[in-house]
Formats: structure tokens, C-alpha cells, sequence
């Protein structure tokens, strides 16, 4: 334990001191995995990501990533999980157009939404992402996760892949017009993550929402203030959306409808660890006595629900000592 957290604190310190600047030429694998483009709106697109955990198989592409083409370029709603997944993102909209990809806009920075942009970078495109990452790019968890992503798919990383920063750093809302098209940025956060950002295509009304929302899987709660999250959810759904794209998952003609079961699977993780807390029952016994049966057939659900249950069980317990 004590050598992988002065690996991790390796990897956080020689992280901070790479992520300026990306190189020219490609330093990482090629990916030929497959994508298949979604169009959910005249302008709008997205490739969805497998609905699993990272792993060499599937070469980390389990999150959604989107585009838009405009009359002046490309805005890009989040880059994949390594260098090469955008390289491959960028192949399938080159087979659509040929003008220049512009802007690129990041949801929050998780390893599975952020990883690709290097790729971005490389051909030019300017990066924006809110402010409140900055926790996250310092932390440990943040050493972590890059230490474990390069065990698992290094290849597609490359040897000197660090964490990359944004050209642009967003503290308040963002609308801006490309090639006739507006957009508005919303910081919808705290959520799934502190920086959770969401982009309007209003002509399309078409939202992408990243990780607000999963569809057809399980959550990963990670650190977040489910609390918090359920009130977001409830600020995104206000955004007049005729089409919403989830971090994970297939897009919904319905985002009310659709959200539901993100929304439920956290009311329902708070009420049984909540009660748990209350009743003075340890973790172990609790989970073992939860109906689970509901969300159990869910991709993702033995991967992540026993962790995500800790974290609220954790969560619940700081709440019940604040009041």
C-alpha cells in the first residue's frame, strides 16, 4: 500500500509539471476500435462508450463524447478516455467534414472524459473547462486514477501522457455563437463531480449533460454529494432539451422520463444507507440485507454499486452528525 501511494504521488507530482504542453507528433498506439456516430440533431452528434469498466479490452472507451458541426467549425463536447480514443473521435468527424475543430468543451475531469485531450490539442483546438477541476487535478485521487489508467491501457496514453490543463478556465455561464449555431454552458454542479458542465445546442435542443446523468447503467458515486447531485438533476432538467446526451449511455428523446433512473438509484442508495445510519447498523450487515434486485441487472452494478453504497453510507453518517 505504502510503495502505490508513493506511486501515486509520483505520478501527481510529474503530472503537475507536464500538462502545459502536449508534443507536436503522436507519442501513443493507435486505436482502430470501433465507433459508430449517433446524429441526434441537424448539428449535433455522439459515439457512446461501452457500458463497462476501463480495461485492455476495451481500451477505456466506456464514456459518450459529442460533436457539432457549424458553418465555421467544430465544437467538441468531451475527448474519451486516452489520446488515441480522440484521435479515433477525430477520424469519424473528419468523415463528416473537413472544417476545423475549434473549441472543445469538458464536462469534468474524469479519466474516461478528459484523457483524449491531447489529441485536441495536437490539431489546434482550444480547451475550456470550469474552474472548480483545479480540486481534482491536485488531488490524490486524481495520482491514482492515472497510475492505475496506465497500467491498464498505457499503450494508448503514451509514455509521457500527464494530465492535461484546459486553455480556458470558466467561472461563470458561457453562451457563445460558432458558424450561426448558438451554445450556452451551464456549470450544473456540484453533482457528479464538483466541475460538472452542460452544453445547450439551442438550435438543436440537443443537451449534453455528461456524467449528471447515466443511462442504462449503474452510477459511480465516487466522492460525490449525492445530496447535491439530486439537486442538480433538478437544474438540468429545467434547460429546455428536446434530445439529452448522457455522460454513459444511449441518448434520450425524453430526458424527464430518462433521468428517472439516475435519480432513483441515488434516492434509494441514500434511503438504505440512511436508515442503516440511523439504526446504528454497521456497513457489511446493511448491504447484505438490502433488496438490491431493482438495479442488479444493470451493467456496471458489480463493479461499482457495493463502493458507491460505502461512499453513501459514509455520506449519510457526516449528515447525520451535522444536524
Amino acid at each position: 500500500m505504502l510503495r502505490y501511494t508513493l506511486c501515486a504521488l509520483l505520478v501527481l507530482s510529474w503530472s503537475c509539471t507536464s500538462v502545459a504542453k502536449t508534443p507536436g507528433a503522436r507519442a501513443w498506439a493507435r486505436s482502430d476500435i470501433p465507433m459508430t456516430v449517433h446524429q441526434v440533431g441537424p448539428h449535433s452528434y455522439y459515439v457512446e462508450g461501452r457500458l463497462e469498466e476501463a480495461s485492455r479490452a476495451n481500451e477505456g472507451f466506456i464514456a459518450n463524447a459529442g460533436f457539432v458541426i457549424t458553418r465555421a467549425g467544430v465544437v467538441v463536447f468531451d475527448t474519451l478516455g486516452s489520446p488515441a480514443l480522440g484521435d479515433r473521435l477525430i477520424e469519424e468527424i473528419r468523415k463528416r467534414t473537413q472544417l476545423p475543430i475549434k473549441r472543445v468543451i469538458i464536462s469534468h475531469y474524469h479519466a474516461d472524459h478528459f484523457y483524449g485531450i491531447p489529441a485536441f490539442r495536437r490539431i489546434g483546438a482550444e480547451i475550456w473547462a470550469d474552474t472548480r477541476a483545479h480540486a481534482y487535478l491536485n488531488s490524490h485521487a486524481a495520482a491514482e486514477r492515472l497510475a492505475e489508467r496506465k497500467q491498464i491501457i498505457g499503450r494508448w496514453l503514451g509514455p509521457d501522457f500527464g494530465l492535461p490543463l484546459p486553455d480556458r478556465w470558466l467561472d461563470k455561464p458561457v453562451d457563445f455563437e460558432m458558424g450561426g449555431v448558438h451554445f450556452s454552458l451551464r456549470h450544473i454542479g456540484p453533482a457528479h463531480s464538483p466541475e460538472d458542465l452542460a452544453m445547450l445546442v439551442e438550435p438543436d435542443g440537443v443537451l449534453y449533460s455528461g456524467d449528471v446523468v447515466y443511462a442504462g447503467r449503474v452510477p459511480f458515486v465516487g466522492n460525490a454529494n449525492t445530496r447535491l447531485w439530486l439537486k442538480a438533476i433538478d437544474r438540468l432538467l429545467v434547460i429546455p432539451a428536446r434530445v439529452m446526451v448522457p455522460g454513459h449511455g444511449d441518448a434520450s428523446f425524453n430526458p424527464r422520463r430518462d433521468a428517472r433512473m439516475t435519480r432513483d438509484y441515488l434516492v434509494f442508495l441514500r434511503q438504505q444507507m440512511g436508515l442503516a445510519v440511523q439504526n446504528f447498523v454497521p456497513f457489511d450487515d446493511a448491504y447484505k440485507h438490502v433488496d438490491w434486485s431493482r438495479f442488479e441487472a444493470e451493467p456496471t452494478f458489480n463493479a461499482a454499486n457495493r463502493r458507491n453504497a460505502y461512499n453513501v453510507y459514509l455520506q449519510m453518517e457526516q449528515e447525520s452528525l451535522s444536524q
